[in-house]
């Protein structure tokens, strides 16, 4: 039986942890990383640094909250509560920049489902699981328009919302077996979380994109994603290539990829636990013998 308290403090170290590394992948097309602020003028990976570590005690608290619970209305409206009070330690920590919303959501239903799940399954179960918590609504979500809700409206796409509720497809469909292919190919861990992000980009409805660019960025991103995808990802020299186009072609459309950004987000979250759940019982084995 894992420790209410240790389990708590893991779970939000490793969300921060999987924020941090996914602002530090470089180079992100339209992205803040480590080589430029891509399509964002107002923040920088400094800000994106200072906005994860901000959160952790939101994930913590969101983790003492779902430890070996089940999902339930009353579980998901306290967790949106934490989550609001994060939103607001984001702001206070980014001078007022909308750096991690959206990654609050996502990471923060995903981290209580591994605490509910005290990390016995696999992450794609731990991502179906967010999904049965997300399907509850929050009764107690203040009124009022969000990015994503007009995108929405306008455009008819589901977005973060119906990501979560169908219980992160992207992400167990795409992500994480991009992320395992690319491994098996022996490529730098680098290589392989690029390709990730570009095989999101490839798919999915971005409302980030669509806020900012409508439906016509949208299929232009999708597009060049998709190109890159068929010249056998980044680590071709053709591949790397494009990717330095889309780049560029994402900064003159002052567009960004941040709804991908935040599923890669989840997606390393949920392969640290994979691998953590792995060298756990390679050492429980080790001990048998």
């Amino acid at each position: 039986m894992k420790d209410l308290e240790s389990y708590s403090l893991y779970l939000g170290k490793l969300a921060v942890q999987s924020l941090i590394e996914e602002a530090e992948l470089t180079p992100k097309p339209g992205l803040v990383d480590k080589k430029s602020s891509g399509s964002h003028r107002d923040m920088s990976l400094n800000t994106m640094i200072r906005s994860a570590i901000a959160l952790e005690d939101t994930f913590r608290v969101i983790a003492e909250t779902s430890f070996n619970r089940t999902p339930s209305q009353e579980l998901r409206e306290e967790i949106a509560m934490i989550g609001r009070r994060g939103e607001q330690e984001m702001f206070l920590a980014t001078g007022g920049v909308n750096t991690h919303k959206g990654a609050i959501w996502a990471l923060g239903l995903l981290v209580s489902s591994a605490a509910m799940d005290l990390g016995k399954s696999p992450g794609k179960e731990v991502a179906v699981q967010a999904g049965r918590l997300a399907l509850y609504k929050d009764r107690n979500l203040p009124a009022g328009n969000t990015n994503g809700s007009r995108v929405k409206a306008r455009f008819g796409v589901d977005g973060a919302r119906g990501e979560a509720e169908q219980g992160f497809p992207h992400i167990r469909q795409i992500a994480l077996p991009v992320l395992e292919e690319s491994r098996e190919r022996g490529l730098k861990e680098n290589f392989c979380r690029l390709n990730v992000l570009i095989a999101l980009m490839a798919e999915l409805n971005d409302t980030c994109i669509m806020h900012r660019g409508g439906a016509e960025a949208l299929e232009i991103t999708k597009a060049h994603a998709k190109e890159i995808v068929i010249a056998g990802g980044i680590s071709a020299e053709k591949g790397w290539q494009l990717l330095e186009k889309l780049d560029q072609l994402l900064c003159s459309m002052n567009v960004s990829p941040g709804g991908s950004a935040d599923l890669l987000a989840a997606a390393i979250f949920l392969d640290y636990l994979d691998q953590n759940a792995k060298s756990e019982f390679r050492r429980i084995e080790a001990l048998q013998i």
